[in-house]
Parts: structure tokens; C-alpha cells; sequence
């Protein structure tokens, strides 16, 4: 192995927790070089945050650093292995273009994951050159900051470089190396690798880690494996709901791509929903419809239980005792995400009390949206502002009626209409990142070179809930098509 020039970068505070756990967690392996580095877009404000030089990032030498040509003082790069099951089917997996630099320290003493995408093989690499496409690296940064912007957890983008190299997929694209920045990379699958092949001390290992990792509550709690997957639970609850109450849907619930943090990662076939229609599917390769967004609570139901099955060595030494707790952990998780959705749907209809109807009354509107194929994101924001004239279902019966409800509803709470509207504006964006607006940015970047059409999305995209005269273009629904919209792994 070529030893890599270790560069004293300003700002670098790595330290490396994961390293330290067994080996057989993750290979060390350095990033392959690449011939002509150059930088296309830097997170100035997330690289603040990190307590990283801007400066020095931009420089030639952080440059390299960005690309993997060189490496932050401080980093261990290695690839994790993991396990998952993809589309319900199990498979050995683990880090096939990625590596893990190390863990920055932030001047607020947080700890993030800083990832490169696109770095090389790996051992994990599955026979793929272990390189990413520029279209893909920049679709990620754009879809990972709008959902920060949105106020979902999410894995956030750092930079994203060019490589002056090629890769072939199904044509020859500019390559790329996403800087990738996480609360960490522990996963569903990583448990269920360690479950598979590892040994009941490195499965205890790793619970330790998580638990020390993500929640520092565990010291009081009687049972901690138990109170692992509790919180585990109550995080993908919340997660999911937020997903729902914004149209999003992720394309590849596999549970290598659950995060124990809350947060949401992996982007590749991930897309917004236009026309409400819970059986809505953009991922070209869910032919069945497995990771609609309606099947998304479901999915993240069924993830989280094969979670549950990697804890019973854990939970309890009765292995009947055990699956009595994982069965009741889990059993929870289908209210824990219905009240936070219930709660997040009050809010946008401007709802700040509770009565026994309100389902009905959301469910009703979902229902009407469906059948007149109303917008989903526009229809909530024509709601917040009271231009009915601008959805398709004005003039319909069941709207008007609905319409009535909804206004006696509101009616019978304290809260003034004012407030109500206030609320609406913080729970409905007036912008998700639309397909067309995202693919429009992708295209003038990649075929073109012009950035000037992302820069604007991303600035649009900071500020969802502006609700601005500037973010009106980006409202603007597409032209009708013969062909659905399709997304695809970004490989």
C-alpha cells in the first residue's frame, strides 16, 4: 500500500471510536487516488459548523483531502462491513466505494462521521469500480441539504469534488467523490452482520458502542439492550413520520439503509411526491412497489423488527423472555409513529388541540386529493393561505363539504385564526426539491458545466417555510407526461 502524504489541515479534529472495535467490523483501506482533482461545491456553512477551515478546504491541499489524494491529520480511513436485507432478501454487503476518515470533533464537542463516496474498491466492492458519477454525488448533496433545510435528520453533504476521470455506467460520466457527513454510519445491517458472523461478545461490543454513541441515557436504564432498541424504535418513528408529512419517499428502505441514529441516509432512487398517491413509486428497480410511500411506516416496522432479532442474545438469557420483550418493543412502534404523524398533520391544518375526529378529517382531505390528483405539497400551501382558487379541488363537492368541517374544526379551538395560519406556515414548506427543478439542475451541471441552475435550487431549498415571492418559480408543477418519472440507483 502507497502511504498517502498526511497533510496538517486547520480545523481537523479526527478521532476514530469505530476503529476500535474488532477487526471484523471493517477493513483499513486507504482512498484511491485520482488523477485531477478539482472542486465543485463546498458546504461553507455545514464546514462552520464543523469547525473546518473554508480556506483550507478550498486550498489545493484540502482539495486533495476532499478527494482522497491525501489525508487530514488524525484519520484511520476503513470500510465497514455489513449485512442487509434488500428488498427482503439477505446479503453480505458492507462499504463498497466508501470510507470512513474518522469522526470530527465540532468546537460544540458533537461527533459526525466524515465519509468519502466514491473513494475506490473496497473488500466489500462486489465486483464495482468502487467510483461515483458527478450526477448522482450532486443529486445527494441537493436532496440531503433540502431535508436538513426541512428539518428532517439527515446525513448532510460537505463537498463535492470532480475526479478528471471517467466512469462508465450507462453511458461515460465525469466521476466524482461526495464528502459525506453523518452522526454515524451504524446501521440495522451492521447489527445483523455482526448477528450472522460475529461472536456474542462482538455483538455486545457493538451494542455498547451504539448505546455510548447515540444514547447516553442507557446508565439508568435497567435493561440497556432493551432500552436500545426502544430508542431505536422512537427515533425511526419519528423519522418516517416527517417523511410522510412532506411527501418524501426514500426509494430503498433495505436495512443496510437505516441509520440507528434517526437519520436519513443513502439517496439514490429517493424522490418527492407531486400528485398525492400513496401507492407513488419512483425507483426503477421496485417493480413491485415494496418501498411506496405508503408502504413506508410498514417497511420501517419490519426493519426495525429485524433489528429486534440481532438484540435477543442481549435482551434476555431466556431466549422466550427475549422475544416477549423485542415483541413488545416492537408492537409500539406502529403508535409511536401514528401520533407523531396525527400530531405533525394537526399542524399543518392548523390544528393545535385534539379531538377523536381529526383523523377522519385528515383522511378525508387525503382521500379527496387522491381522487382529483391534487398536489400534495401545493395543496397544503394553498390551505395555509387561503387561495383555494389554486387546487384542483375547488368546486368539488366533497371539498366544499370538507371545507366546512375544517373550518368548524378550527372554530372550536382557542387559538385564533392568526395563529393558526402561523402554524401552517412552520409545518407546510412552500418548495420540496421537485423532480423536474432537481434533474433540470443535474442536467446544466453535468452536460454543460453550469452550476449557476443548482446554485439557485440550493438557495430556493434553504429556506422551505419562507414561503417567499422568490420560491414561487419553484412551486411550478411539471408538464404532463406519456412516461412516469423514474429514479435509479446512484452508482
Amino acid at each position: 500500500m502507497t502511504e498517502k502524504k498526511v497533510i496538517i489541515n486547520k480545523g481537523w479534529n479526527l478521532e476514530n471510536s469505530y476503529a476500535r472495535l474488532p477487526k471484523t467490523f471493517y477493513t483499513s483501506i486507504e482512498p484511491t487516488p485520482v488523477r485531477a482533482p478539482s472542486l465543485i461545491k463546498l458546504n461553507q456553512s455545514l464546514a462552520k459548523y464543523l469547525g473546518l477551515s473554508i480556506d483550507e478546504l478550498q486550498s489545493e491541499e484540502g482539495v486533495a483531502i476532499l478527494a482522497g489524494n491525501s489525508l487530514p491529520e488524525g484519520a484511520l480511513p476503513l470500510a465497514q462491513a455489513y449485512a442487509g436485507h434488500q428488498f427482503g432478501h439477505f446479503a453480505m454487503l458492507g462499504d463498497g466505494r466508501a470510507l470512513l476518515l474518522g469522526e470530527q470533533i465540532t468546537p460544540k464537542g458533537e461527533r459526525f462521521d466524515i465519509q468519502l463516496k466514491g473513494s475506490g474498491k473496497t473488500p466489500y466492492s462486489r465486483g464495482g469500480d468502487g467510483r461515483a458519477a458527478l450526477g448522482p454525488m450532486l443529486r445527494e448533496y441537493i436532496i440531503s441539504e433540502a431535508m436538513h433545510a426541512l428539518g428532517i435528520a439527515t446525513n448532510r453533504s460537505l463537498a463535492v469534488v470532480t475526479t478528471g476521470e471517467s466512469v462508465i455506467r450507462e453511458s461515460v460520466q465525469p466521476g466524482a467523490i461526495l464528502t459525506r457527513v453523518a452522526a454515524s454510519h451504524l446501521r440495522v445491517g451492521t447489527f445483523e452482520y455482526v448477528s450472522q458472523w460475529g461472536t456474542a461478545e462482538e455483538l455486545r461490543d457493538l451494542a455498547d458502542y451504539t448505546l455510548q454513541r447515540h444514547f447516553p441515557g442507557f446508565d439508568g436504564a435497567k435493561n440497556p439492550y432493551l432500552f436500545l432498541l426502544q430508542q431505536v424504535i422512537k427515533r425511526q418513528a419519528t423519522l418516517i413520520a416527517k417523511w410522510q408529512l412532506v411527501g418524501f419517499i426514500h426509494g430503498v428502505m433495505n436495512t443496510d439503509n437505516i441509520a440507528l441514529s434517526g437519520e436519513t441516509i443513502d439517496y439514490g432512487p429517493c424522490a418527492f411526491m407531486d400528485t398525492y398517491d400513496p401507492a407513488t413509486v419512483f425507483s426503477s428497480i421496485d417493480t413491485q412497489g415494496r418501498y411506496a410511500y405508503g408502504n413506508q411506516p410498514h417497511i420501517a416496522g419490519w426493519n426495525l423488527t429485524r433489528f429486534a432479532e440481532t438484540l435477543l442474545p442481549l435482551l434476555h438469557d431466556d431466549q422466550e423472555q427475549a422475544v416477549k420483550l423485542a415483541q413488545d418493543a416492537i408492537a409500539g412502534f406502529t403508535e409511536l409513529y401514528h401520533c407523531n404523524w396525527l400530531a405533525g398533520m394537526r399542524a399543518k391544518l392548523g390544528i393545535y388541540n385534539e379531538e377523536k375526529q381529526d383523523e377522519t378529517l385528515i383522511k378525508d382531505l387525503l382521500s379527496i386529493m387522491h381522487k382529483y390528483g391534487a398536489d400534495y405539497t401545493n395543496t397544503f400551501r394553498t390551505l395555509t393561505f387561503d387561495k383555494l382558487e389554486n387546487t384542483v379541488l375547488v368546486g368539488t363537492t366533497e371539498f366544499e363539504e370538507w371545507n366546512k368541517l375544517w373550518q368548524s374544526r378550527l372554530s372550536r379551538q382557542e387559538e385564533s385564526k392568526a395563529s393558526s395560519h402561523q402554524l401552517m406556515r412552520k409545518s407546510n414548506p412552500a418548495l420540496i426539491p421537485r423532480n423536474h427543478r432537481v434533474e433540470e439542475a443535474l442536467e446544466a451541471a453535468v452536460k454543460h458545466g453550469d452550476f449557476k441552475v443548482m446554485e439557485r435550487l440550493l438557495d430556493a431549498l434553504s429556506h422551505p417555510y419562507a414561503h417567499s415571492p422568490e420560491q414561487d418559480e419553484y412551486s411550478v408543477l411539471p408538464s404532463q407526461s406519456a412516461h412516469p418519472y423514474r429514479t435509479f440507483c446512484g452508482t
